[in-house]
């Protein structure tokens, strides 16, 4: 019987790099001593060559993109007692026999239940950090808040309404007994896609298992790797997609992820016949070819031609950007809103190429004002000195630096220099910090009524309060606006607003129809801020109608009472589908300021009462 050889492995490979260290000087010296311990470096016994043969196939080769095969334990007892890696290598002297056992019996993981994710609550925010309880829908059937998702228009027009919206989408949230937990999942992130909430989406499909996805969520798991632009996040999805799905986007990613696998002839072959059934032309196939070029020794050099390419869709967007090819700015205008919010996050797009999609990416609510800033800041960073003076990132700058009048000169430029409403609000939103770090003085006078706004465009309710004093000491003419956006934006404090500044407010309304003055009544009322005696005297003299009632109007009230705030939230962003403010009714303003506030979402209700007189 022959001896075996254990050989620990570091030794093993510690001695290869000592033979070369020492070996190599002693070449052409004759007969050297040995400087290594006796035995060290002896030629192993090897085993008998194998005669040439047949190689034994295995029965299926491992693609290199699917998913290791998951079993789950039915007794403890069966995974004890197992031998554990020793580091070592064992020569039994039937290596290939052993490599054929291997071949026939793939390599499988246990996973204990305990490390199965939960299904029943499925989500990534808690109430510590900014989410809804578990019950904010309450007993409602899945199917009913599914088909108020699957429906909805977005983005919507309020940015706080969907910074909401997302905070409810996100949140770890009882799973509806009458739908698939992975279903469940599938709408909320699809919605959240549409909202352009691209990583929100994505860390929301994360949260499943993937042995545990439906055919619906593994479609929304392809279009959330192709919202962030990560071809690679494809992969865990491609086997089990390939067994339900015949739609060619897997066949693709089945040659990309074998691309970055390292297997390169996998990959040329799987494209190669992609190019026979799709044709040499097609750009989806093109696409997958430049990413498969880009992978572990690729070697294909892809030229995109965007020539008669009249539409853009997730794919085309998520492997442009994922190859760092510039894609037609005509072609967003064929997908909507959405992919310019994936723009503004895409990695590989250049600063100075997703400015415009930053700043509508902060209007929708997926950009915050500090990540508007942060990417100017960014932009400003590679640029030469020279270029740099005047350029968005430098007037930026200079809202911060130098004296109080060339800080609100420069405020004035960016405020000045927009031309309809969602550039505007981008400039406040751009702005907010720089407004909050102006002293609250009576100076400030003629600017105030875009000081303040800026501020509360941002959620800066805090820092506005301080010029609540100083707001006292100025003309009521001149300051309308700032009082109107404190009024609705202060924390409750207790006291109501005068009925005659509303009057005040709604006679100097320059408004187009005095829709402003309607939304400043729709918001006090709704947050309760008029004396009940001075409700249907301002209601009259607004012209606002609350009398009619809706099937709509009657399911958030209802929401509202029964203390329901994931429905609410769900139902109010129901209430916001139109393409900008002037599509909101003022009575839909009423409706779900009134309900926000009665199941305990005030601070996201006066923000959204301010952003309607803001923007209106």
């Amino acid at each position: 019987m022959r001896r075996k050889a254990v050989v620990p492995i570091a030794l093993a490979t510690f001695a290869g790099v000592s033979l070369l260290a020492f070996g190599v000087p002693a070449i052409g010296q004759g007969n050297p001593e040995s400087l290594l311990p006796e035995g060290f470096g002896d030629p192993v016994e090897q085993a008998p060559a194998q005669p040439a043969g047949p190689t034994k196939a295995a029965p299926g080769r491992a693609q290199p993109t699917g998913l290791p095969d998951i079993k789950l334990p039915s007794n403890a007892a069966e995974t004890q007692g197992a031998p554990a890696v020793a580091g070592v290598i064992e020569e039994t002297g039937d290596l290939a026999a052993s490599e054929d056992t291997l071949a026939e019996k793939p390599a499988t993981y246990e996973m204990p239940p305990s490390s199965l994710r939960r299904v029943d609550k499925i989500g990534r925010l808690v109430p510590a950090n900014g989410g809804l309880n578990a019950d904010a829908f309450g007993g409602l059937h899945g199917k009913y808040l599914i088909s108020l998702m699957h429906d909805m228009d977005a983005p919507i027009a309020s940015r706080w309404a969907s910074i909401l919206l997302r905070r409810t989408l996100l949140s770890q949230i009882n799973t509806p007994r009458d739908v698939k937990p992975a279903d469940w999942v599938a709408e909320r992130a699809a919605l959240l896609l549409r909202m352009g909430e691209a990583d929100a989406a994505r860390a929301l499909v994360q949260s499943v298992d993937v042995h545990r996805f439906t055919p619906k969520l593994l479609e929304v798991g392809a279009d959330t790797a192709l919202a962030t632009a990560d071809p690679a996040a494809l992969c865990p999805l491609v086997q089990p997609a390939l067994a339900v799905s015949k739609d060619p986007k897997w066949q693709l990613s089945e040659a990309i992820c074998a691309a970055l696998s390292g297997e390169a002839a996998t990959a040329t072959a799987l494209i190669d016949r992609q190019k026979m059934r799709q044709g040499n032309g097609s750009i989806d196939v093109l696409l997958a070819e430049k990413v498969v070029g880009a992978g572990v020794n690729g070697r294909r050099a892809v030229k995109i031609e965007w020539t008669g390419v009249d539409q853009l869709t997730n794919w085309r967007f998520g492997l442009a950007n994922a190859v760092a090819v510039e894609i037609p700015a005509p072609l967003f205008d064929t997908i909507g809103p959405r992919a310019l919010a994936w723009q503004a996050r895409a990695p590989f797009v250049p600063f100075a190429n997703k400015m415009e999609a930053a700043r509508k990416a902060a209007v929708m609510g997926v950009f915050s004002s500090q990540n508007l800033v942060d990417l100017y800041a960014g932009a400003a960073l590679g640029m030469d000195p020279v270029e740099f003076v005047d350029s968005p990132g430098d007037l930026l700058r200079r809202c911060y630096v130098g004296n109080l009048e060339e800080r609100l000169d420069t405020l004035r430029m960016i405020w000045g220099d927009a031309e309809d409403d969602q550039a505007r609000y981008a400039a406040m939103l751009l702005t907010a910090r720089a407004a909050a770090y102006l002293p609250p003085h009576v100076a400030f006078e003629g600017d105030i009524n875009q000081i303040i706004p800026a501020m509360l465009s941002a959620g800066l309710d805090n820092q506005a309060a301080k010029w609540a004093v100083p707001l006292t000491k100025m003309e009521d003419s001149k300051v309308s606006m700032a009082w109107a956006a404190l009024s609705l934006a202060m924390p409750r404090t207790g006291t109501t607003t005068r009925i005659n500044r509303v009057k005040d407010f709604i006679s100097d309304d320059d408004s187009s129809d005095g829709r402003r003055s309607r939304m400043l009544v729709a918001g006090l009322v709704g947050l309760g801020r008029l004396p009940a005696s001075e409700v249907k005297a301002a209601i009259d003299d607004s012209g606002l109608d609350i009398s009619a009632n809706s099937a709509w109007s009657k399911a958030i009230a209802l929401a509202a009472q029964r203390g329901q705030p994931g429905t609410v939230a769900l139902l109010a962003a129901t209430g916001m589908q139109a393409k900008s403010w002037q599509g909101i009714p003022a009575n839909h303003l009423f409706h779900i300021v009134r309900a926000l506030n009665q199941v305990g979402l005030e601070s996201a209700a006066r923000m959204i009462a301010v952003e309607a007189i803001s923007r209106t």
